[in-house]
């Protein structure tokens, strides 16, 4: 949404009317929303601001991978996004075609759906990945956010803010009436987006660049269920003769919702002036991408964005942090950006809440530098990277030679001949899809993130090599630094993830039968330092057990072992064996962990 000036004059309250909270999050998107909810679900007072009058107003993110949807499920609202979302069996049959009524060029089966790479996701995760647009999303975390707490104030503009040894002080103003008034908080979170102010206040420091190249946005309505229903997908490449292909490569036709909502993204050289896209060119470009020339079109808005590559180094800077977007900007290839978001705030929420209440010194807070910032770096260079792939694919079926229309056409048709060029052109064509995983099955890089930092107590063991390709599978562990592995245990009554015993606020320990001790070991500690610690034992007879025997196959530690998870479902430390003192083991681990 495009920022206005509302020509309202500003005027100042008294400094008394500071209004006070914990934590200040400006921005209501998947990063402002979800660090809301967390910290209200942590039961940390919180206001939300935005300049804006409600949430988001065009579709933007859509792709929601398992990681997301976990952090969803332990935040109580996986329900509520699957019941707005396009489910996981239709969202994966992705087209490259000429247009959607004309001929096909390939499919590639994605996010997970191809029988062979399904049951990868199936055993990494209770969740599957689905489709929900930014727009359905937003309204979810906002409203239970506040509905558990957290202040949310639409129309409310972030100006500046000042930091002290004590807390921050942010100015603000009103739109409705143009004043201006201060927040006083503990902690500022800037969730304001790839053109952060709040970020730019603190001086993030950013390798990359912005605006690389440019795209624009047609939403529109029309019923082409008979064109994609034999092939549900959410995305449909076209690659269309005399059409431009700059941009991300080439035309696109998003499903928002199916099958009468869509999105058409398109290049246009960012170097020149913007295109101006009125309704009845937006018509037209719909139809031609289409390749239904009289179909009934309602054109429900247009809008141009740039490409990004450009993440930040350092995150935070003493009491103020930024999240999301502002920390990591690039194109939605791979389908990363509002999933990377919400985990961004879902790590930070709970360190913040644990050094408002005393439970970790003011160091816990410096490991969300540590820990994200080379996600921000891995996502922004794969998603690029996913981008330029696109390179290969045009490069084959030759259109990047190609001086004009015809020649085009001639290129793209060449693939049906029975000569040797015709040949190699198929040949090649298989070894450009393939590539294409790395977009659309990145498997490895949506849920392996592996976090080094003085909030993970190593035990002398390296992160294991990867077995497979580490981008496009992910390979579970309980090396600590890496997430806490999923598998089904539970008892005659039901069955949960592993990742359902460790609740959001508070540390768990998992051990099995002979680890009993660890229980008594967990009481003691929790006591003396105030930190929530429970502990679950999984074993026969016990309120969990192995149902599966897939806990004993993945855990990597004996039975009288334990594995220490954080609030984030993190591995904070692990003991490969019951220690003779097992009580001061876990004390040690937690004060460091906690920078005590």
């Amino acid at each position: 949404m495009p920022d206005f000036d509302d020509g309202l004059a500003e005027t100042e309250l008294p400094a008394d009317a500071a209004v006070q909270t914990d934590v200040l999050i400006v921005g209501s998107g998947p990063a402002g929303g979800a660090a809301a909810l967390g910290l209200a679900t942590l039961g940390v007072p919180n206001i939300m601001i935005t300049k804006y009058r409600w949430t988001a107003n065009t579709p933007r993110a859509h792709i929601t991978n398992q990681r997301a949807m976990e952090i969803f499920r332990d935040l109580g609202i996986e329900g509520q996004v699957l019941a707005d979302a396009t489910p996981h069996e239709l969202v994966g049959d992705t087209v490259f075609c000429t247009s959607l009524a004309g001929e096909e060029i390939g499919r590639i089966r994605t996010w997970g759906t191809h029988p062979a790479r399904e049951a990868d996701y199936q055993l990494a995760s209770p969740c599957l990945i689905c489709d929900i647009p930014q727009t359905y999303l937003e309204p979810i975390l906002v409203k239970n956010a506040t509905s558990r707490g957290t202040q949310t104030r639409f129309s409310t503009e972030y100006l500046s803010h000042v930091q002290d040894e004590d807390g921050v002080t942010t100015t603000v103003r009103d739109r409705l009436t143009g004043a201006t008034y201060t927040i006083r908080s503990k902690y500022l979170v800037g969730a304001d987006g790839a053109r952060s102010l709040v970020a730019e206040h603190i001086g993030l420091p950013y390798e990359g660049q912005m605006d690389i190249a440019g795209s624009m946005n047609i939403t529109f309505k029309a019923d082409i269920s008979a064109q994609v229903t034999t092939r549900p997908s959410v995305l449909y490449w076209v690659i269309q003769p005399g059409s431009n292909v700059g941009g991300i490569g080439a035309g696109l036709v998003r499903m928002i919702r199916p099958w009468n909502e869509w999105l058409i993204v398109w290049g246009y050289d960012i170097a020149g002036p913007a295109p101006e896209v009125d309704e009845k060119a937006a018509t037209e470009i719909v139809r031609n991408l289409l390749g239904l020339p009289d179909l009934d079109v309602e054109i429900t808005g247009t809008s141009l964005w740039g490409n990004n590559e450009m993440f930040a180094t350092r995150l935070h800077q003493r009491r103020v942090f930024a999240a999301g977007d502002a920390i990591h900007r690039h194109p939605p290839s791979n389908g990363l950006g509002s999933n990377t978001s919400v985990q961004d705030s879902y790590n930070l929420a709970w360190k913040l809440a644990a050094v408002l209440r005393g439970q970790a010194g003011p160091g816990l807070l410096e490991t969300y530098t540590a820990e994200r910032t080379p996600v921000a770096r891995q996502i922004v260079t794969r998603a690029n990277q996913s981008s330029r792939e696109f390179g290969q694919f045009f490069e084959v079926l030759g259109l990047t030679d190609a001086e004009n229309e015809e020649e085009m056409r001639q290129q793209i048709e060449e693939r049906k001949a029975n000569t040797p060029r015709g040949r190699a052109k198929r040949e090649a064509l298989v070894q450009a899809m393939e590539l294409k995983n790395y977009e659309f099955n990145a498997h490895g890089v949506e849920l392996g993130q592996f976090y080094a930092s003085t909030a993970v107590v190593a035990d002398g063991t390296a992160r294991p090599a990867p077995a497979r390709d580490p981008e496009l599978y992910y390979q579970a562990s309980t090396v600590p630094g890496s997430h806490l592995p999923h598998a089904w245990v539970g008892g005659t009554a039901a069955k949960v993830s592993t990742l359902d015993l460790a609740p959001y606020g508070t540390f768990t320990l998992i051990t099995g039968i002979a680890g009993e001790r660890w229980e008594q070991a967990a009481a003691a500690v929790s006591a003396d330092l105030s930190v929530p610690v429970k502990t679950v034992i999984i074993g026969p007879g016990r309120e969990v057990t192995d149902i599966y025997y897939d806990w004993a196959r993945i855990r990597e530690v004996e039975e009288d072992g334990v594995l220490l998870i954080r609030p984030d479902k993190f591995i904070g430390w692990r003991s490969r064996s019951l220690p003779a003192n097992p009580e001061q083991s876990l004390r040690d681990a937690l004060t460091t962990l906690l920078s005590r």
